[in-house]
């Protein structure tokens, strides 16, 4: 008889020099509960009829996998989420219904999400996911609670097209090259999942968070802009970035970001992004909202009430719903979440695509927003 128990044998990623503690790939370098690793992919036409958001996470001290998708499509919003223990082979990246191949790393993977034969309706797809430019780091985000450290990433992002079918509502769309775009966003390290005793750390809560993410795909180039701002709008997280094949990135400054919310709230309609050149030249970038979808209905991100990421629902769960989105006031929890919308992009003649990633929540002075209840005039 073995001295060994079965969950300590080695893994087959063992086999491979890739090692960074002495310890099996299975086992994460921290004992944190909270550490994740995990992705995002946005899916989305130019002319905002569709926006897909896709991911899968694995929660090592969890034991957990996994992974969800949602599909806007006019007011209606097609989810698909599904869970279940975490298991050994860390490149067999699927859960339920969802498949995440990597066919080609940093250049081409393969999304799929199974039709549900009891819901010939429910949303399933098949898509070609290909980069266009190079995969680059964001950079390293902490974040902190009083003394103890709530989350440390690190990311990389990147910009592609799409092609392949997404079904839902009765509806099939043809993902084409030249007319949807694709992002992801690739991270890990420990971001709080549900379920932890919060202790002093609501002593700590902020005033304030401001934060904007926002990949942009040209035709010859990709420009990242992330701001993170606290309160009182000093700057936290800063990154802008303009990324071309074969060519050394360039960084644009400072990004200053005016929005334009839709009157009573603090849902963006329309932006302008201002950037700087390495020779003091301006550049401004215009935004315009196609599609938006809440991350907290549908997607699993805080504060959603029904579902997050990382908590354990048994073995082999799957759950399939759609959500009204007509009424704002149906789902109250996502004005305190981060909303992924959908975007046209327009700089010095040219036109691109990708995600204007928004959220603003209590005090933000450069916004004039006092507090949780203040919205846009």
């Amino acid at each position: 008889m073995s001295a060994h128990r079965h969950d300590d044998r080695p893994v087959a990623l063992d086999e491979y020099p890739v090692h960074q503690a002495p310890l099996s790939m299975k086992h994460h370098v921290s004992g944190d509960r909270n550490a994740y690793d995990r992705c995002i992919f946005h899916v989305f036409d130019h002319t905002g009829r569709a926006l897909l958001i896709a991911g899968l996470g694995v929660y090592p001290n969890a034991g957990v996998v996994d992974a969800y998708a949602t599909l806007r499509v006019g007011d209606r919003l097609h989810a698909v989420r599904a869970s279940d223990a975490l298991g050994d082979d860390r490149t067999n990246l699927s859960v339920g219904p969802f498949t995440i191949t990597v066919d080609e790393p940093l250049r081409r993977l393969t999304l799929s999400c199974a039709a549900d034969p009891a819901d010939p309706e429910g949303l399933s797809y098949e898509i070609a996911w290909t980069g266009d430019f190079p995969a680059v780091w964001e950079p390293h985000h902490t974040q902190r609670h009083g003394g103890r450290l709530t989350l440390e990433g690190r990311r990389f992002v990147q910009a592609g097209h799409c092609a392949g079918t997404v079904r839902a509502g009765g509806r099939e769309f043809a993902v084409t090259p030249d007319g949807w775009t694709g992002t992801r966003d690739r991270s890990w390290g420990v971001r709080p999942i549900p379920g932890e005793e919060p202790g002093r750390a609501t002593e700590f809560r902020p005033e304030g968070f401001h934060w904007l993410w926002i990949p942009m795909r040209f035709e010859d180039r990709f420009l990242m802009v992330i701001a993170q701002e606290d309160a009182d709008g000093y700057r936290t997280l800063n990154e802008a970035l303009l990324v071309r094949e074969g060519r050394r990135d360039v960084q644009l400054g400072w990004p200053r970001t005016e929005i334009t919310y839709r009157p009573g709230t603090r849902h963006p309609e329309r932006a302008t992004v201002r950037l700087t050149d390495p020779g003091g030249e301006p550049l401004e970038i215009g935004v315009e909202v196609l599609a938006s979808s809440p991350l907290a209905v549908g997607a699993g991100y805080p504060p959603a009430t029904d579902w997050q990421h990382g908590t354990w629902r048994g073995r082999d769960w799957t759950d399939r719903r759609v959500y009204d989105l007509s009424d704002p006031a149906a789902h109250p929890a996502a004005a305190y979440g981060v909303t992924d919308h959908s975007a046209r992009f327009t700089l010095d003649g040219r036109t691109g695509y990708g995600i204007f990633e928004h959220g603003s929540f209590g005090r933000h002075d450069p916004s004039g927003f006092a507090d949780h209840t203040s919205t846009a005039l």
